[in-house]
């Protein structure tokens, strides 16, 4: 399967939107980056889902379903999908109900993302309880299961510890079949891969490629034990890029923040760089067996970045 690249849409979430006085020029610019990214033939664009920025400012940050229903209007060809949607910031039902919608406005087009949550602001700053991790991971469990149900069973009971359902009916279900397409991420080797192995369609990590063909050894193993084929699942990494005419012009670009995204050494195997390095990397995660890269670019507002990194490597 020859390696795929998708656009990461920037939303706001890192202030990439603190530049703007007017929500329309925001948002006019983020149309102008997805048409690019599908004119430039990229399989997908896919969205953060916060409502902080990170750290909290006055910078606009749009609302992630809304706009990717938006999206969803302004494109033909290209998927869309959220990287990730945070489960304990709607519940599930009505986060199937919404998936369902906009997989009809885009007509069979979406991959849902979900994940358990991470950003403690985000609950915070809503009302919402940011429980422990090990709770939010169960309750991450009970929702995959009551999201898959409603999107492939004409009624739909469930009676979980956290989420309880009655005669639930949920139409139109969406477009594509035999369901709409399931993305988990995160990289926990315990629970969350265990959940991608039984449940995913997608599963997403953030690292490097040598950690990257570790934790889909996880995977693997999980899927043995689950009696799933491994390669029912497509295995995706997010990156970002920033391609320049030297090397040494790198470290002007990178800064300590990006930790928090991308653990480790995150310069050794981030995309910037020259050109020739750039498609090292690139090579190194397809080597680990990355089947689609998430790109986010170091220039967030120009579309420029989307078409250059086009021409150099979709046909890579």
């Amino acid at each position: 399967m020859p390696l795929k690249f998708s656009l990461f849409l920037p939303t706001g979430f890192g202030q990439d939107l603190a530049g703007f006085a007017d929500p329309r020029q925001a948002y006019d610019v983020l149309v102008e980056l997805v048409r690019t990214a599908e004119e430039s033939g990229y399989e997908a664009v896919w969205l953060p889902d916060h409502f902080q920025t990170v750290p909290p400012s006055q910078a606009y940050l749009f609302e992630s379903w809304s706009l990717l229903a938006a999206m969803a209007g302004y494109t033909d060809r290209i998927r869309i999908g959220q990287l990730v949607s945070g489960n304990g910031y709607r519940n599930p039902a009505l986060q199937a109900k919404i998936a369902s919608t906009v997989d009809v406005l885009s007509q069979g087009r979406l991959t849902f993302g979900i994940g358990a949550g991470w950003y403690e602001r985000d609950y915070e700053a809503f009302g919402y309880e940011f429980l422990p991790a090990p709770e939010r991971l169960r309750q991450l469990r009970e929702a995959v299961q009551v999201i898959q149900s409603l999107w492939t069973n004409d009624v739909t009971d469930f009676d979980g510890k956290y989420y309880r359902l009655v005669q639930a009916v949920n139409q139109p279900r969406g477009v594509q079949q035999p369901r709409i397409p399931l993305m988990l991420a995160g990289g926990g080797e315990k629970v969350t891969l265990k959940l991608a192995a039984e449940y995913a369609d997608l599963c997403n990590v953030m690292v490097s490629p040598a950690e990257a063909e570790r934790k889909f050894s996880v995977l693997r193993a999980h899927c043995e034990k689950a009696g799933r084929p491994y390669d029912e699942i497509t295995r995706t990494v997010t990156t970002h890029c920033l391609i320049t005419e030297t090397d040494e012009e790198v470290q002007a670009a990178l800064n300590p923040g990006m930790g928090l995204f991308y653990p480790g050494d995150f310069e050794s195997y981030l995309l910037y760089g020259t050109v020739d390095t750039v498609r090292e990397r690139i090579a190194a995660y397809e080597a680990a067996g990355v089947q689609e890269l998430i790109v986010g670019f170091h220039q967030v507002m120009d579309p420029e970045a989307i078409r250059r990194f086009a021409k150099e490597f979709l046909d890579y």
